[in-house]
């Protein structure tokens, strides 16, 4: 199973402690019906100050203490480079989706052996 949420959790600024817990519920759920877990990273900008950099170490945390796969950052590669998104800035484009796939493919493909 592959979770990759929560982006917009951090853009409305939901409480750290919600989101692992939120994360935390939704890797075991999938452990305990034994499914292999990637959980995808997610960042938020850095003007979020202290808030963004606990944001996102909490999903190496929660892949961590669930013992499950991680990809550190969905959009790595992609994040800064601005033709790579839709006009609103927000959304990868279509041409931004084979960076996401080799992002996702490195942490899903061992999954699979």
């Amino acid at each position: 199973m592959i979770v990759a949420l929560g982006a917009n959790d951090g853009l409305r600024g939901l409480p750290v402690t919600q989101l692992r817990d939120n994360l935390t519920a939704i890797v075991a759920s999938a452990q305990k019906s034994k499914a292999r877990v990637l959980l995808v990273g997610q960042r938020i900008p850095p003007n979020y100050g202290r808030y963004a950099i606990q944001f996102h170490d909490t999903f190496g945390e929660v892949a961590k203490a669930r013992k499950t796969a991680l990809v550190d950052f969905l959009l790595e590669g992609v994040a800064t480079d601005a033709q790579l998104f839709q006009a609103d800035n927000l959304h990868p484009t279509a041409e931004a989706q084979p960076l996401l796939l080799n992002n996702v493919w490195r942490g899903l493909a061992p999954l699979l052996k």
